[in-house]
């Protein structure tokens, strides 16, 4: 009787046209697509995410709350961004094991099989370094002062610079990522894998491909996230510009098990981490700054669960008028998210949610105020830690997502809590009269700099002398315009004649410059544009 043969080792997800590059780099050891070529490249993405001056400048761009005397450092985009980066890396590699675990047991290794595994394996897989670059990657675009700074470059961007298609943080990510960023060679971009540039794209569809599709035209259960809300200039938020569509389908293409329209498994994985970190994270600022407040919070939670019903048969239009009333603005939350995610949203579940978030965060956390010290410290870590075991172990695996959902999401029970505590972001950091004064310089200094440098361009006597990176980008985006509207005129809107066309391609120079600056750069930039400061003497 032959001996039994020794078990061939398991087979390896094969993913080789995720591990393509737009421009050929010097061979691999081994041309054959292994486990190792693959983690092998994947690393080499990370690094160079890791090294780019992109990445260092997020470092200097506020996340919510300022720089505050009290407590620890305060976050900011680049300590945001390796928290959802170790997120990321557990969600990851939880999922994985079940990957390995399914392809063990087609191998024999193993009696049982794992529906979730083999459910990965079907859509291609996840990976924990793509996973964590993704993370790294995810707010590469975002301008000075966040998201302020991203809706004021969108509202001048198509108001007063004449690109209708506007400016958006997703895009710019992917912008830098293909086009911006270099490795020092001729080729743009930092030349990374299709997995990884595949990873970024949150909302895969250029803000073109959405317009006209609003909430009358397309019911909400088929409109994807960021859809519908301004029909008339298409999806608000987006992952690719016109300039970067092609690429962008490009990459997609390279996982073709992934529905249409829908995010690969470690976009997926970036996009939930990023959730639970915003969600929980940023938090501890809050809390160490001292701008959540016990009454307030515990005013409202204790509001709502109190109602007798009065709340939840109150027509909309009394609550909106009355929002600051305690118990009103949860209420307007929840019938927010029973309006956009019916397929989800439940009204039990919700109250179970506001119920915990009340007891741990406005009657337990809260109850005591920060005082910077240790006790105080212990408290915060406790609530953040406990908070994030519990999200990132509340992970659903879904072979027929809702359009507005993803193959990897969170249960039920843990989305309405991530709901409940983004709400207490909007409601009682985000609302707050004295942030709002503050961004509304924040917001005039941005506008001011986008406008300031259209007109300096457009200055026949003077625009030579304009920053050479600008120029250098200007003349980068007029000529990509062109050879777009030469090769593919449906993708661009707006004014396709040739001035129109290079005000386009100006203007997206413009985004591109305004955007790369961090806070304090906007700032002293502005102050020079405007004469604030004292010009350098000789």
């Amino acid at each position: 009787m032959d001996a039994p043969s020794a078990p061939s080792p398991p087979p390896v997800l094969p993913r080789p046209p995720a591990l393509a590059r737009r421009s050929p780099e010097p061979p691999a050891p081994s041309p054959v697509p292994t486990r190792h070529s693959e983690v092998s490249a994947f690393r080499t993405d990370l690094e160079r995410l890791r090294f780019s001056p992109y990445f260092g400048r997020l470092s200097a761009v506020t996340q919510v709350v300022p720089q505050s005397g009290v407590g620890p450092v305060m976050h900011n985009r680049l300590t945001h961004s390796l928290k959802v980066s170790a997120v990321a890396r557990v969600i990851a590699a939880n999922l994985a094991a079940r990957q390995a675990a399914h392809l063990d047991h087609a191998h024999g290794r193993t009696p049982e099989d794992d529906p979730v595994g083999a459910e990965l394996v079907r859509l291609g897989g996840c990976d924990t370094v793509v996973s964590q670059a993704a993370a790294h990657a995810h707010d590469l675009g975002h301008p000075p002062f966040g998201h302020l700074g991203e809706r004021v470059l969108d509202r001048v961007a198509r108001t007063s610079l004449g690109l209708p298609e506007g400016f958006e943080g997703n895009a710019q990510t992917f912008r830098i990522l293909t086009r911006l960023d270099t490795l020092g060679r001729e080729e743009p971009g930092l030349n990374l894998t299709a997995a990884v540039r595949a990873s970024v794209l949150k909302y895969p569809w250029t803000r073109g491909a959405w317009a006209g599709v609003g909430l009358r035209s397309l019911p909400v259960d088929e409109r994807p996230r960021g859809v519908g809300t301004q029909p008339e200039t298409g999806a608000e938020k987006f992952s690719a510009y016109a300039l970067e569509a092609e690429e962008m389908d490009a990459v997609l293409a390279a996982h073709p098990a992934v529905a249409q329209g829908m995010q690969t498994l470690d976009c997926a994985i970036m996009d939930l981490a990023d959730d639970i970190a915003y969600a929980v994270h940023d938090l501890d600022d809050f809390v160490r700054a001292g701008v959540l407040q016990h009454a307030p919070v515990a005013g409202e939670f204790r509001a709502w669960l109190a109602d007798d019903g009065a709340l939840a048969h109150a027509d909309a239009e009394s609550l909106s008028a009355r929002w600051r009333s305690p118990g009103a603005s949860l209420e307007l939350l929840w019938r927010g998210l029973a309006y956009k995610d019916p397929w989800i949203a439940a009204r039990e579940v919700f109250a179970e949610a506001v119920e915990r978030v009340s007891t741990e965060l406005a009657e337990g956390l809260l109850a005591r105020p920060y005082d910077g010290g240790g006790m105080s410290e212990r408290a915060v870590s406790a609530f953040t830690n406990r908070w994030i075991d519990r999200l990132r172990s509340s992970i659903v695996v879904d072979a027929r997502p809702h359009v507005r959902s993803g193959h990897i999401r969170l249960d039920q029970r843990a989305w309405h809590e991530v709901a409940v505590l983004k709400f207490v972001h909007s409601r009682f950091v985000l609302d707050l009269p004295e942030l709002a004064q503050n961004q509304r310089g924040q917001a005039r200094v941005i506008e001011d700099l986008a406008l300031a440098f259209d007109a300096w361009l457009c200055d026949p006597h003077d625009r030579t002398r304009a920053p050479r990176r600008l120029l250098e980008w200007v003349d980068e985006a007029t000529e990509a315009t062109f050879a777009l509207a030469s090769r593919r005129p449906e993708l661009l809107s707006g004014d396709r004649g040739e001035e129109g066309l290079r005000r386009q391609g100006r203007a997206r120079a413009i985004l591109d410059y305004v955007s790369s600056l961090t806070d304090q750069q906007a700032l002293a930039t502005h102050a020079s544009l405007t004469g604030r400061v004292p010009l350098p003497t000789r």
